[in-house]
Order: structure tokens, then C-alpha cells, then sequence
């Protein structure tokens, strides 16, 4: 799992970790790496803005099967970001971040899912991704989301052939440092959602967008 040191990631890891799973999630600071070893989960240094380091962890990987390989790393950007204010270096990196670090994980990744048993792919996006229910708000965050929908879609299709199911996941508004205080859903909830989602996925799932309910989210 990438992303694990916090938030979501985090709260994966400790679930995950709680049932008995061999968890192994990267980080990019020390901070990320005391919290999951908390946990007795494997921390790897990586981030995946640095594709370089994502190569460097695959080939650390090789030959381990990795029953589901959950892309959780993420930014939201500046905030307030509207038309006539885009912040343009901002926007690359989300960009970076969200869809091709998600990208380089994958492709640095898949043989390791193809040679498992659960053959799974997670992408978390954002409601905030869906095309037929955009608003027009946080565009710059919104279009990174509807990429690496884009992305998960065909990613489904290339990976077929293996039997790997790929899927695009939104957690909902949670109480994390992204989500904010108000938020309505609590880190806990959401990610039993997320999971109960991965654990009923069917073959002919792979390629959709579901919400941490369960409900399918219009492209």
C-alpha cells in the first residue's frame, strides 16, 4: 500500500494488520515509519512523486505475490484553487501525484498482484472524480481524480488477461488532515467500507467506481 503513514493509508494498515494480514506499506518520513512499526507493519521508504525510489521498492518486492495492492497515496493541492486563481505548478504535482504516481506504482507492481491469490488493485479517487456529477469546484484536485479513474478503467481492460480485478474506490468525506474536522465520516468507518467493498468484488466488478458504501459512482 502506498501513502500508508497516515490518514487513511494509516487506518488501512491497522485493520488490515488487525486481522492477521501481512501488511507492508511505504512512507516518506520517519514519522510514517514509527506509526505503522507500531503496528508490527513492514515500512518501506518510498515516494511514489519519485519514480525512481517506486522502481527501487519493486525490486526490492520481487517475487513477493501481493493479494491486494491498495494505490492510497495522495494530495489535494492548494486549496480555493478556482478559475482566474489555477496554480499551475500546483496543479502538476497533483497531477504527478495522483495519476502517475499511482501510474508507476501499478506498472511497478503488477506482476507482483498477477502472482497472488486475491489479484487485486485498489485506486483511491474522489467522488470529486466523477465527470457526470462534477460541479465545477477544486478543478484542479477534481481532474487528478478523473484520471486515475481513467486510469483504474483501463487498467482493468490491460489486465484482464492476468484474472486482476482493478477498481477505483472513494472513501467518502473523512476526518483526516485532507478531509478536515467537519468531515462527516470517521476514519474507522470509512476504511471498513473500503474493505468490505475489496472483499465482495467479483471479476466482472473490475474496471468500476464504487463509493465506501458499496454504490456504484457514475464516470
Amino acid at each position: 500500500m502506498s501513502g500508508a503513514g497516515r490518514g487513511l493509508g494509516l487506518e488501512l494498515a491497522r485493520q488490515y494488520a488487525a486481522e492477521g494480514w501481512r501488511v507492508i506499506g511505504t512512507v516518506r518520513d520517519r514519522a510514517g515509519e514509527a506509526a505503522l512499526q507500531k503496528m508490527s507493519v513492514q515500512a518501506l521508504k518510498a515516494d511514489v512523486a519519485d519514480f525512481a525510489s517506486i522502481r527501487a521498492l519493486a525490486a526490492g518486492l520481487a517475487g513477493t505475490p501481493i493479494d491486494v495492492l491498495f494505490c492510497n497515496a495522495g494530495v489535494i493541492g492548494r486549496r480555493g484553487a478556482a478559475l482566474g486563481s489555477f496554480d499551475y505548478p500546483d496543479w502538476e504535482q497533483l497531477l504527478r501525484v495522483n495519476l502517475l504516481g499511482a501510474a508507476a506504482f501499478v506498472e511497478a507492481l503488477a506482476e507482483n498482484v498477477a502472482a497472488s491469490e486475491r489479484k487485486t488493485i485498489a485506486l483511491m479517487s474522489s467522488r470529486l472524480g466523477s465527470i457526470a456529477e462534477s460541479s465545477g469546484m477544486t478543478l484542479p484536485y477534481s481532474t487528478s481524480k478523473a484520471a486515475l479513474n481513467m486510469l483504474a478503467k483501463g487498467l482493468a481492460a490491460t489486465l484482464a488477461p492476468s484474472g486482476v480485478v482493478v477498481v477505483a474506490l472513494s472513501p467518502g468525506w473523512v476526518r483526516t488532515d485532507m478531509g478536515g474536522e467537519s468531515a462527516p465520516l470517521a476514519a474507522d468507518e470509512s476504511v471498513r467500507g473500503l474493505r468490505k467493498v475489496l472483499a465482495g468484488l467479483r471479476r466482472q466488478d473490475s474496471g468500476r467506481f464504487f463509493s465506501h458504501d458499496g454504490t456504484p459512482i457514475p464516470w
